[in-house]
């Protein structure tokens, strides 16, 4: 059985092995709303940002509903992770000069300093995780994931959604 740090690394190299991940917000009639995002690198406490246009569906229903859920697919490991938790608007200039792909020029030809970009913060409290490669698929075999649940500035192992 892996420890709260092993399993930490696992997710931790699982996210910065994979480019894209699925964002998903809820909006005001209750339907999620999914789309595949570039976020950047994780924080050390697991933060992702995610660059966004202020006007976007996304933004209005963080801004309504901040419960956001974030989901990666690492195909070579054969394994997903999801985080559940809250997520904020933020257009603060120095923090979007930070959070900037030149590629993005594409999208938001102002780049960073431009009124039409903005990110999303998110900061997870539930993790989710099955991981293949890693031995990671708690009994019964591949029905149920590891599960982490932050406590203040602390993850711990919880109890996962077992099929009755």
């Amino acid at each position: 059985m892996q420890s709260v740090d092993d399993l930490m690394k696992i997710i931790r190299q699982s996210i910065q092995s994979t480019q894209y991940a699925f964002l998903m917000t809820t909006d005001q009639t209750g339907l999620v709303n999914v789309r595949l995002m570039q976020p950047f690198p994780p924080e050390d406490d697991l933060t992702l940002w995610f660059g966004t246009s202020p006007r976007s569906r996304k933004t209005q229903d963080i801004r309504r509903d901040p419960r956001v859920t974030v989901a990666y697919h690492d195909a070579p490991g054969n394994a997903y992770i999801t985080l559940q938790g809250q997520a904020r608007i933020v257009d603060e200039l120095e923090q979007r000069r930070t959070h900037w792909f030149t590629e993005w020029k594409l999208f938001w030809p102002d780049g960073p300093e431009g009124d039409d970009y903005a990110l999303i913060c998110f900061w997870p409290e539930r993790i989710e995780l099955m991981h293949f490669g890693e031995n990671i698929t708690p009994a019964p075999f591949g029905l149920v994931p590891a599960v982490l649940t932050r406590q203040g500035d602390e993850w711990i192992k919880a109890e996962a959604f077992r099929l009755a």
